[in-house]
Order: C-alpha cells, then structure tokens, then sequence
C-alpha cells in the first residue's frame, strides 16, 4: 500500500557550510509521514537551517526571548494549507554533538524530528509532556535511522 504524500517540504538552507540540506530533510521528512506514527496536517511545510544569530532573533521576536535555542516550531495554519514550520540552528547542532559526543547529522536530524513532533501535537513544556516528548524523540529516531542511512547532513570543512 502506498501512503499518499501530503506534506510538501519547502527547504530553505540560510547555512552557507551545511551540504545536503534539501535531500537530507526530504529524506527525514518523508520517512517520518510515511510511518504514519506521528501525523502532521498537511500542506506546505518550511524548514528552514539557520546559524545561531537568526535563530535567537526569531526567538525573541516571537517569543520574547532573545537567547539562541536549537529549533522553533510554528503550528500549522489550514486556511493558507500549511502544516507549519521549523526553523533550525546548525551551528546549536554543532556545538551540542560535539558536547555530546554524537554525530552531527544526528544531532540535527533530532531537531528536525524534534519540530515534527510539534507539529504532531507533542509538548515539552511540562515533565510530563517532556517524557512523552522524548520517548516520541526516541521512536522517531529509529524511523528516520532506520530509512535514511544513506543520507547525512554534513559541514564544508573550512
């Protein structure tokens, strides 16, 4: 059986050092809505790879905080038949891998996953909702691993 597409990614990769944004989020994006485990409305959705600076300025403007974070999520909007947007800090992705000690194409596919679960109706705002966030992080995770090893976000080594 073969799950109709109904989220039509519009990448936008602000990231001059990040290779593979575009087949990279596609990939993760279409393993995530043809698992059909966490489903998103559908429509138009931006994704959007940015460096810390931008990110922290969006962060302040719309929710008042001017410090950087590694994604925000803005929901869906029906009437302009859009499944809504994230924006991503690689250089957030970066710095935490390697605190971390994990790859940075994981690291920054968690983002991306980790936005995706907003828009699917998962919150973190609570301890609650945040163990529930990250057992759905871990779940989606295997997805995206599990059907897109061959492709990697990576840096332009300078």
């Amino acid at each position: 059986m073969t799950i109709p597409k109904t989220i039509h990614p519009a990448i936008c990769n602000q990231y001059k050092k990040l290779r593979n944004a575009e087949s990279c989020a596609t990939a993760i994006i279409e393993a995530l809505e043809h698992s059909g485990r966490f489903p998103i409305s559908p429509g138009e959705l931006s994704i959007a790879f940015v460096d810390d600076e931008r990110i922290a300025e969006i962060h302040e403007r719309f929710m008042g905080d001017p410090s950087a974070t590694d994604v925000i999520t803005f929901p869906a909007n029906q009437e302009m038949d859009c499944a809504g947007e994230i924006i991503l800090s690689v250089d957030h992705a970066q710095a935490r891998a390697s605190e971390l000690n994990v790859p940075f194409s994981r690291e920054l596919s968690l983002y991306l996953a980790h936005g995706w679960l907003h828009l699917a109706g998962y919150d973190d705002k609570k301890p609650e909702d945040r163990k529930r966030m990250r057992k759905a992080e871990i779940d989606a995770m295997e997805v995206i691993e599990s059907n897109t090893s061959d492709r990697k976000f990576s840096l332009i080594d300078t």
